[in-house]
């Protein structure tokens, strides 16, 4: 009859674990690759790296950003977009 409890317990703790950790990690996967596929020319955005552009192209599996008043155009993985930028964070 120890064992059922052992088991409860293991069961208990890995519901908790999945809730806690792995269920809002994946939430915010699926909400990054769901800004991702809907990044359009003009949206501001910063990579993960911290540079910050203006989208000038969108390809399939790149975007091209241009950054700074020298108007310097970079090409990246659409994976590198770490977050779109919204006009009250740009203040």
């Amino acid at each position: 009859m120890e064992w059922i409890s052992t088991i409860g317990m293991l069961v208990v703790m890995l519901a908790i674990f999945y809730f806690l950790l792995i269920r809002p990690e994946n939430k915010k996967k699926k909400e990054l690759a769901k800004m991702r596929s809907e990044l359009t020319i003009g949206d501001e955005v910063t990579t993960i790296g911290g540079i910050r552009g203006t989208i000038c192209a969108v390809k399939e599996d790149t975007v091209v950003i241009e950054s700074g008043a020298d108007r310097v155009r970079i090409e990246f993985n659409k994976s590198a977009i770490g977050s779109k930028n919204t006009a009250s964070q740009t203040k």
